[in-house]
């Protein structure tokens, strides 16, 4: 694969800064309580609902109710935009989770929330180069900005050449309107906390008494509006890696929702061996 194209040139560049959640040395409560707090929020706003009717557009060209989701994390949108897309699909779903570093008990609660519906896979998972096993649709919420261009590229090239369909979408943009959004977070933390589960008295202290979660939260959504690709970046990224596979990006400007790039192959994909795969593997690992 040839490098990656340069970026288009921005008045605001984006910058490859770090947040607390790429440290593998931030305690593993700190980083589960931030991770709570991105899937509450995106709960109690439904900010990727307009995802919903892409990816069940996705699902039925490829004649599978299968998502394999990268790089997870805590659970991102899911299971509240599963139901959203089995409303959309009018048939269920099954959303497996996959990361580099799986949490076995976020996704055993997210697993027992959802019914089912949302399943992790505790195995490590690369997103630029997924099994074949895990076939399905495949999806990355809020992770693809944590890549630098090369990596990213990498991630779009494995689904292109696997001739899978793929949705990356972005909640945060690179403006001043997207930065004014995430300055509001700590106040946000402080009103999202007391619904989260489960609730512990360290959560409570950290979050309120002393704030590292609320300035955590703050400083990692600075760093992700700083470092997030805009539309015209996502296509640059995506430019020449297969002329079967195509690409095209909605939203991610003045508040018209989230970014989404959405790759789908132009040639017809084989169902039966895109449908079964992943179900099949998640079943074999219970």
């Amino acid at each position: 694969m040839r490098d990656p194209p340069r970026l288009p040139r921005a008045l605001w560049p984006r910058l490859q800064l770090v947040e607390s959640t790429d440290l593998p040395g931030l305690p593993l409560p700190l980083r589960r309580w931030i991770g709570d707090y991105l899937r509450g929020i995106l709960a109690a706003t439904h900010l990727f609902a307009p995802a919903a009717p892409r990816i069940a557009e996705l699902l039925r060209e490829a004649g599978t109710a299968c998502i394999v989701d990268l790089c997870s994390g805590g659970g991102g949108p899911w299971p509240g935009l599963a139901l959203e897309v089995e409303t959309s699909l009018g048939g269920p779903v099954r959303v497996l989770l996959t990361d580099l570093h799986p949490d076995a008990e976020t996704w055993e609660f997210l697993r027992s929330t959802s019914g089912g519906a949302v399943e992790g896979l505790m195995e490590p998972v690369p997103a630029d180069a997924v099994p074949a096993a895990l076939a399905g649709v495949r999806t990355i919420f809020d992770g693809l900005h944590h890549l630098p261009p090369r990596a990213a590229r990498a991630v779009l090239a494995d689904a292109a050449r696997r001739r899978v369909p793929f949705m990356a979408g972005e909640a945060v943009e690179r403006s001043v309107l997207g930065l004014a959004g995430i300055l509001i977070s700590p106040l946000l933390v402080w009103l999202v906390t007391p619904v989260l589960r489960p609730l512990s008295l360290a959560r409570v202290l950290l979050t309120y008494l002393l704030p590292v979660v609320p300035l955590l939260v703050l400083w990692d959504g600075i760093v992700s509006v700083l470092r997030c690709y805009r539309p015209g970046e996502l296509l640059a990224l995506a430019e020449g890696l297969d002329p079967a596979y195509s690409w095209s990006v909605e939203g991610g400007r003045r508040g018209r929702g989230p970014t989404l790039l959405v790759g789908r192959p132009i040639a017809p994909l084989d169902p039966p061996s895109l449908g079964r795969s992943a179900a099949a593997l998640v079943k074999s690992r219970a």
